[in-house]
């Protein structure tokens, strides 16, 4: 038996067998929350299940409703006995204080450093007391020798007068129960105090199981009401189109009763994953409390304002009382690239291109925020930048990236870094970008039974662009295409006429909900493989639906819909880089 001592995220003891990976691992999208198995089919631990285990990985990555997972698996007793990180991960240890505050169960997790993580490959079995671990090839239990006495962290800065008032009850049991969990979230992200938050994002809103309605109706219960403007994010059902749709009644007055709980509590019902495409947008360097990984590295990184990537549940305790932990890119100095990634000379490309590219510029760093370059000359929209930030958050667990002269605090290579030095940049090649769009191309039978587009809520200009793309086309009557978007998109759409078009080519338009959520049988029931332009959709997809992905640009995925065959081929614009070669980098 051999010892490691690391850092306690939440106190508690208990042994098992190990399930190691040293590939970070997303709970939304790659467990599932009924019965922990790992369902990411890019993951090395696809197809082992992790309850009654000791997890070890890196860290967590992609969406923020992994908490909201974490909280399901150790309600309904699917959970890990331990969870052991090389690196502090947020989102996961949430789920965790989350159900010690609220439920009063919890397992232990800690934080190892590289070196203890390290140690654990060629481990076993475990036992974790606190902070101190022990690793063998045979069976230990947790005893007197690795006892530690279970006291959980608070912050060591001061707090205000209106933060002891709140945590002493005197805004009510919400708000004091909101400010414990604040509190402890503070001590583990080492914060260096509270800061005002002008709004949120709430995303803990999507219905995982029953644990998600127990929370969110235990905080209105105890009369709850947001301090701050708070807008939801997409739920799992279209409220207003489900039976339409053929949802099943028992899951969609679930998804509503969560959704409602919410909204009694004063969030805005507005249903949507681009929050930023809302009116009034957050600005540069507004503090606001964003959950939901898309929005947030798109907050961050292409309107210059100040979040977290916030995980469920810690959204609307930020929201209930206004407070934040002064901790990450709410400070300058932690919104610095640590990492350049050179681009080499691009002639063209499709809008597929942002979502590959922001998919494999998250594999390169998976945990630091980088600076790409050689994008200086390409004409950029919001909209490529909006593909990018949702496959870049889905293999990164970083809240922000730079583009070198596109994005608002990368004016400059000097500027972005703000004096670190990133040491030599990681160069982007033909071949490696052939890698990632051959991930994501999961589907090896060429038939095509559904085009999901919408991952993140498609915008008015992706809208227009899509019924221009079908003008004077005829849709095979044999595949659905659906594409999701926010109510608010959905009305002006409609106003312009955009939304007729796309309904005479067979476009089927679906609001609240977006395509992590849906499932049978408004995902046709029939369909062997999909095609989608999301980069975030054709990572999670096969785990979610189970059915294999094409991934590709809007327009192939308008051609699919025609043919009903996706080309299985490398675009156009990556074939002509394998020819023109990658020596010659911006």
């Amino acid at each position: 038996m051999k010892l490691l001592t690391g850092k306690a995220m939440v106190c508690g003891e208990a042994a098992g067998e190990l399930l190691y990976a040293d590939v970070g691992l997303s709970f939304w999208g790659g467990v599932d929350a009924r019965n922990g198995d790992i369902i990411d089919r890019h993951h090395p631990l696809a197809g082992h299940n992790l309850s009654g285990k000791v997890l070890a990985i890196p860290s967590g990555r992609g969406s923020c409703t992994g908490s909201s997972v974490v909280l399901e698996l150790l309600l309904n007793g699917a959970h890990p006995v331990a969870l052991l990180f090389e690196h502090p991960e947020e989102i996961i240890t949430l789920g965790v204080v989350v159900a010690d505050e609220i439920f009063g169960k919890s397992i232990p997790v800690a934080v190892l450093g590289s070196d203890g993580f390290a140690a654990l490959k060629q481990a076993r079995y475990v036992s974790v007391s606190g902070g101190r671990v022990a690793y063998s090839s045979m069976p230990i239990p947790a005893g007197p020798a690795l006892s530690a006495p279970r006291v959980e962290a608070l912050p060591s800065f001061a707090l205000e007068d209106r933060d002891i008032a709140m945590l002493a009850g005197e805004q009510g049991p919400a708000a004091k129960a909101a400010m414990r969990i604040i509190l402890r979230m503070a001590a583990i992200q080492g914060a260096a105090g509270l800061l005002d938050v002008g709004r949120a994002h709430i995303d803990g809103c999507v219905y995982v199981g029953p644990s998600s309605i127990l929370f969110a109706e235990k905080l209105r219960d105890l009369g709850g009401k947001v301090a701050i403007p708070a807008t939801l994010n997409a739920i799992s059902v279209d409220e207003r189109g489900w039976r339409s749709q053929g949802i099943a009644p028992a899951f969609a007055t679930a998804a509503i009763r969560l959704a409602e709980a919410y909204v009694a509590m004063g969030a805005s019902p507005v249903y949507t994953c681009a929050p930023y495409l809302l009116e009034n947008p957050p600005v540069k360097g507004e503090q606001i409390a964003w959950a939901e990984s898309n929005a947030v590295v798109f907050a961050n990184s292409v309107l210059g304002a100040r979040t977290v990537k916030y995980p469920d549940y810690l959204d609307i305790c930020i929201a209930l009382t206004g407070r934040a932990p002064l901790s990450g890119c709410h400070i300058t100095a932690n919104r610095r690239a640590t990492v350049i990634i050179r681009l080499p000379e691009l002639h063209a490309a499709d809008d597929g291109f942002f979502a590959l590219l922001g998919y494999h510029v998250g594999l390169l760093a998976p945990r630091a925020i980088p600076l790409v370059t050689g994008l200086e000359t390409v004409m950029v929209s919001n909209d490529d930048l909006k593909s990018f930030s949702a496959a870049f958050a889905t293999t990164s667990a970083a809240p922000m990236f730079h583009i070198l002269g596109v994005t608002p605090e990368a004016p400059s290579i000097e500027e972005a870094l703000g004096g670190f030095d990133a040491g030599p940049p990681l160069d982007v090649t033909a071949e490696s970008l052939e890698r990632s769009w051959r991930e994501l191309n999961s589907a090896s039978d060429p038939q095509v039974g559904a085009v999901c587009i919408g991952t993140p809520h498609l915008s008015v200009e992706e809208c227009a662009n899509l019924a221009l793309l079908c003008k004077g086309r005829t849709k095979r009557p044999d595949i659905e295409f659906i594409a999701t978007c926010g109510r608010h998109i959905h009305e002006k759409v409609a106003a312009a006429g955009i939304l007729a078009e796309l309904e005479a080519f067979g476009v089927r338009l679906v609001c609240d909900t977006c395509w992590c959520q849906i499932g049978e049988p408004l995902f046709p029931p029939n369909a062997r493989t999909l095609m989608t332009n999301s980069g975030k959709y054709a990572h999670y997809g096969p785990g979610l639906i189970g059915r294999p992905v094409h991934f590709g640009s809007m327009r192939d995925c308008v051609d699919a819909a025609c043919t009903g065959l996706a080309k299985g081929r490398l675009p156009e614009w990556l074939l002509k880089l394998q020819r023109h070669g990658n020596a010659a980098h911006r």
